[in-house]
C-alpha cells in the first residue's frame, strides 16, 4: 500500500523525509520505493539536467530553439513508428522498439538546429525568425502525418503533459544516467560554454570552435527533451528550462551559482507541487495531472523570488537608514 495514501500537505513532507532517511541508510531499499518517491526522484533528476542546460540556453538568448526541438521531435517519433511498422508487415503485429524512437527524435532535434542555423547563414534570417519557421515546418509535416496516414494512432495529453502516474523504477536509472551524462559534459566544458555565453568572438580568439559546441549543447538539449517526452512532457521539460534559471538570475549573476540555484528552485517546486497534488486527492478527492500542478509551481517561483528580492533590497534600505541615522546622531 502507498504510504502517503491519505496524507496532506504537511504529513506528505514528514512521510517523504523519513522515508528518504530510511532510503539513504539503507532501511528501505531502492525496490520499495512508493509511486510519490518515483516521481519525486525521475522529476528531479531531469530538473538538475535541464537547469544546467538551461542556464546555458537562457545566457546566449537560444531558450525558444529548445521550444522548438521540444515540439519537431514529434517528427522522428512519427517516421521511427513508420518504419517499424514497415518492418513489422512480415511479424503480423507491431513491435515497439524504444531505442529506434530515441534515435530518431536526436536526429530530429540536430535536423532542426542545423536548419536553423543554415537559414541565419544563407537567409540572412535572425534567430527567432529562423526557429519560428523551422518550428513551425518540422512540426506541421509531423501532425500532419499523424493526422493523415496513424488515425488509430493515440497522441492524446501524454505527449505534452507526459505520464507521470505511470512512471516506475526502470524511469528512475534512465533519468539518473541522462541528468550524470549532461551535468558531466557541462562541467568537462564549463570554460568553454562559459566565453561562448558571453563573448563568441573571444571564444574564436581563444580557439574555442563555436559551431561545435553550440551543437553539442544542442545534442546535450535534445537528449533531455526526449527524457522528458517520455516521462514528464514537453510543458514541464520547457517550464524547468526557463523559469527556475530566470528566477536564480535574480539572486546572482555568476555561471555556475544561477545553476545550482535554478536545480534547487527546481526541486522545491518539484516537491510542493507533488504534494499539493496528493493533498487535493486526499482532502477533496481532486485528481489533477502532478505534471500539470508543477508547472504551475515552477512558473510561479520567477515572481515569488522577484517579490523575495524586492522585499530583502527594502528590508536592507531600511537598514541602511537606521544606521545612517544612528550614525549622524552619534556623530553630534
Amino acid at each position: 500500500m502507498n504510504p502517503y495514501w491519505g496524507a496532506d500537505f504537511i504529513d506528505f513532507f514528514l512521510i517523504f523525509f523519513a522515508r528518504l532517511f530510511a532510503i539513504c541508510v539503507g532501511k528501505i531499499s531502492f525496490a520499495d520505493m512508493a509511486s510519490d518517491e518515483v516521481q519525486i526522484f525521475v522529476l528531479g533528476l531531469i530538473a538538475i539536467a535541464s537547469a544546467c542546460v538551461g542556464t546555458l540556453l537562457v545566457v546566449k538568448r537560444v531558450a525558444m530553439l529548445a521550444n522548438a526541438i521540444s515540439h519537431t521531435i514529434l517528427l522522428g517519433i512519427v517516421i521511427s513508428y513508420f518504419l517499424l511498422q514497415w518492418c513489422s508487415l512480415e511479424k503480423g503485429h507491431l513491435v515497439f522498439n524504444h531505442q529506434m524512437f530515441f534515435v530518431a527524435a536526436v536526429i530530429t532535434a540536430l535536423v532542426t538546429t542545423a536548419l536553423t542555423d543554415l537559414c541565419k547563414r544563407v537567409f540572412k534570417l535572425q534567430e527567432e525568425a529562423s526557429v519560428g519557421l523551422v518550428f513551425t515546418l518540422l512540426f506541421a509535416l509531423g501532425v500532419v502525418l499523424v493526422t493523415v496516414y496513424s488515425r488509430n494512432v493515440h497522441l492524446g495529453a501524454e505527449v505534452i503533459m507526459g505520464n507521470i502516474d505511470a512512471l516506475h523504477l526502470d524511469d528512475v536509472q534512465f533519468s539518473f544516467f541522462l541528468a550524470a551524462a549532461n551535468v558531466a559534459l557541462v562541467a568537462l566544458c564549463f570554460k568553454q560554454y562559459q566565453i561562448l555565453a558571453f563573448d563568441e568572438g573571444l571564444a574564436k580568439t581563444l580557439g574555442c570552435h563555436p559551431t561545435f559546441f553550440q551543437y553539442l549543447l544542442m545534442m546535450q538539449t535534445s537528449l533531455i527533451a526526449v527524457g522528458a517526452f517520455r516521462a514528464v512532457g514537453a510543458f514541464l521539460f520547457l517550464i524547468f528550462l526557463t523559469a527556475p534559471v530566470m528566477a536564480s538570475r535574480l539572486v546572482t549573476h555568476k555561471l555556475s551559482r544561477v545553476m545550482v540555484y535554478a536545480s534547487l528552485i527546481s526541486l522545491v517546486c518539484i516537491l510542493v507541487g507533488v504534494a499539493i497534488t496528493r493533498h487535493l486527492l486526499t482532502v477533496y478527492e481532486i485528481a489533477l495531472s502532478t505534471a500539470g500542478v508543477t508547472s504551475v509551481c515552477a512558473a510561479l517561483s520567477l515572481p515569488c523570488v522577484w517579490l523575495g528580492v524586492k522585499a530583502r533590497l527594502k528590508v536592507l534600505k531600511t537598514l541602511q537608514k537606521r544606521n545612517l541615522s544612528l550614525h549622524n546622531v552619534g556623530a553630534k
